[in-house]
């Protein structure tokens, strides 16, 4: 394997640094490393959200139930979850977005986050989720409904909880945890890359040839790339979108954003379940069969910050396969949530 990822890495080195008629590439260029962002390509559909431009679409009808799924990271993005989309086929305004500094969505410098202190939550991700949900809805009776994954059902359980009367249905997909020792305790859990693995030794022998400063994003996202690509643990087995992605045709790790807001999260300690016990709504909690890190007890134990809920195990998948396997998403998930929605 190092023999082929060294023949790869020159490949790509001679690449970026090599000459065209008319001008030199460089390897942190905008779209050279990873796919450029939406303040780079301005292509890619976006909205512009309390001084960020964000990547983000869609699909179905305008004045429906307006579905917004939350990606999950820090610093992930929404590839994963566009099976959801068929959920505008049947009738559900279904919105994507990637967070500030995550996915194709505009970067921004470490210290940006950092200086948010204790409020950082809030201006950061709280404020962003509510531009977002200001931005498509087009009437106050809309309903709406917040579909999180991972550290996306963390953040919709917080804002469901600062916000309670404001939304309409909560679907939590694993959450690590919702205090800040749970999560902690679960991205201790759950990381799959040992020093000696694979994935964490194609990152460090990268190191030899390619490193990059504290906000050279392209070269920080495709390190954290390669990092974040295996997690045996979880039981992830790569997505398998369908027709489901045509047009978002890769991925891009956000590394500033999720190193900052975990820095910031060991500051401040926020509890996204703050709040929760006053949601009154029916909560549809998911959690996987093959994510080795959520077992049964652990599902449990994070489930009972909500005073309503049914809890749903998907069985044969992992961490984000009940999402990102379009089978599975088809037969089983898809029902599911429509079944959950229609019982609001």
């Amino acid at each position: 394997m190092k023999k082929m990822f060294s023949t790869y890495l020159v490949y790509i080195i001679f690449s970026v640094f090599s000459f065209s008629c008319s001008k030199e590439r460089y390897i942190d260029a905008p779209g050279n490393l990873v796919p450029k962002t939406v303040d780079q390509d301005s292509t890619l559909p976006s909205i512009s959200i309390n001084g960020a431009l964000l990547h983000s679409e869609a699909f179905g009808p305008a004045d429906s139930t307006l579905i917004i799924c939350i990606h999950g990271g820090p610093g992930g993005d929404y590839r994963y979850m566009l099976n959801c989309k068929t959920l505008a086929t049947k009738g559900y305004r279904v919105v994507f977005y990637d967070q500030r500094g995550a996915g194709l969505s505009q970067r921004f410098p470490r210290n940006w986050y950092l200086s948010q202190g204790n409020d950082g939550m809030d201006k950061i991700f709280y404020d962003e989720l509510k531009g977002v949900i200001a931005h498509y809805k087009t009437s106050a009776s809309q309903k709406i409904i917040l579909l999180g994954q991972s550290w996306g059902a963390m953040l919709a359980t917080a804002y469901a909880g600062k916000y309670p009367n404001e939304i309409d249905g909560l679907i939590a997909a694993e959450p690590g945890g919702l205090k800040w020792n749970d999560v902690v305790d679960y991205i201790s859990e759950s990381r799959s890359f040992k020093l000696w693995s694979e994935a964490l030794n194609d990152a460090t022998y990268i190191d030899q040839f390619i490193t990059g400063q504290e906000d050279q994003h392209e070269i920080l996202d495709y390190k954290a790339g390669l990092i974040g690509s295996v997690n045996t643990i979880v039981g992830d087995a790569g997505s398998d979108l369908g027709n489901n992605a045509p047009s978002y045709v890769a991925s891009r790790s956000g590394a500033v954003v999720n190193a900052a807001s975990f820095e910031l999260g060991q500051d401040i300690k926020p509890d996204f379940s703050a709040g929760i016990n006053q949601f009154s709504k029916k909560v549809l909690f998911i959690y996987s069969s093959n994510n080795k890190a959520y077992p049964d007890s652990w599902a449990s134990k994070i489930a009972a910050a909500y005073p309503s809920k049914e809890i749903f195990k998907a069985q044969g998948v992992g961490h984000s396969g009940m999402l990102d396997q379009v089978d599975f998403w088809t037969t089983t998930m898809e029902p599911k949530i429509i079944s959950y929605i229609q019982s609001l």
